[in-house]
């Protein structure tokens, strides 16, 4: 079953079946922003990863002298979620440990994820309870895949707000194993953006550590801001398939990742992974969220209305002073990032001066 929820900018869609986002939907001209799941390209859209982000080197993981078997990426997003919670912006799903994951998963949990939307923005939490009497090892992270033109369009990375320079990958290894190798791509950054291209995912997702980036920009063939994807994680992986020209981009928030190639020990030393005393909670978030094309200053040449103002021609500006009568008469509202006069006309100082109501701005 799906449930939907929206504001007057988004429309939100959620499965019960892997608690995975079905459906973003940019309110203002109806865009689908998710993929939708093609499985000639890729069958998934947002699945969660747990409790594992990636494979454990040849499907296998040991704890406490038993080897565990699982495949990538874990098991909760092949799993039905209880919704537990809905109300006008937030959906709430859980699900819990039962005989079916220990067969792959040693541990007791209970993973909650809520989904909120605020503004332009969709919020995803997760909280990883303890349920059980041991220490419990674990990774999460999330594989939202968003529409895009692989030969026209950019991705921006940036960390507290400043553009990257530079950016480093680790790559994962050739032997179709799923795991890391000890190659490492470097790639320089003009203004912190980076072209798209069947190329740069020719050898599977770029796994970025070491929290280089906190923020995931796509951009259109313009160098206009689509979405943005903020992660505050330890790592993230950005991917598309390899070799199928696929439209769509992965930008991918982790806690955790596959192991290197030839990893042997047991789950409690796996590199980036996270713990749990019994008892004890896990939560981390991150959020996607849609910008507006024209979420610039009015007095931009560029933020012209489409109608009625040839492309590129500035906007009016008049100096005279609004008096009282005419502020109390006057609305502003903002529409997807543009404010406007909702009325032809408005008073200033002694006079009437015709101003455009155009409200035709998109995004």
């Amino acid at each position: 079953m799906n449930y939907t929820i929206e504001n007057n900018n988004l429309k939100l869609t959620v499965a019960e079946h892997g608690a995975e986002i079905k459906s973003l939907i940019r309110k203002c001209d109806n865009k689908e922003m998710m993929w939708q799941a093609d499985a000639a390209f890729w069958g998934r859209t947002s699945p969660v990863l747990f409790p594992v982000v990636g494979s454990y080197y040849q499907k296998k993981s040991v704890y406490d002298g038993k080897t565990y078997e699982m495949g990538q990426h874990g098991f909760a997003r092949d799993m039905d979620f209880a919704l537990v919670s809905e109300s006008e912006n937030k959906l709430v799903f859980e699900l819990n440990s039962d005989d079916s994951t220990h067969e792959k998963y040693p541990f007791d949990f209970k993973l909650t994820i809520t989904y909120v939307i605020e503004e332009k923005t969709v919020k995803v939490c997760w909280n990883v309870l303890n349920t059980d009497s041991r220490k419990m090892y674990f990774s999460i992270g999330a594989h939202p895949a968003f529409n895009v033109d692989l030969d026209t369009d950019y991705l921006r990375f940036e960390k507290a707000g400043e553009a990257l320079e530079a950016i480093t990958a680790n790559v994962i290894a050739g032997d179709g194993s799923g795991c890391l190798s000890d190659e490492k791509d470097n790639y320089s950054l003009v203004d912190g953006i980076l072209k798209m291209s069947d190329e740069l995912f020719s050898k599977d997702a770029l796994v970025i550590e070491d929290k280089q980036a906190d923020k995931v920009t796509i951009l259109d063939k313009d160098k206009k801001p689509l979405l943005s994807v903020t992660c505050p994680t330890t790592l993230f992986g950005v991917w598309s398939p390899v070799a199928k020209h696929a439209p769509f981009v992965c930008i991918e928030p982790w806690y955790g990742r596959c192991d290197r190639v030839g990893f042997a020990g047991d789950i409690s030393e796996r590199e980036y992974g996270n713990k749990l005393a019994p008892g004890e909670e896990f939560n981390a978030s991150y959020s996607a969220s849609r910008a507006a094309l024209m979420d610039r200053p009015i007095s931009s040449p560029e933020a012209a209305p489409s109608r009625g103002c040839p492309p590129g021609a500035p906007w009016p500006v008049y100096s005279s002073t609004v008096t009282p009568s005419a502020c109390a008469r006057a609305m502003t509202v903002e529409r997807y990032g543009v404010v406007f006069f909702p009325f032809s006309m408005v008073w200033i100082t002694t006079m009437h001066i015709p101003l455009r109501s155009d409200s035709s701005a998109t995004d």
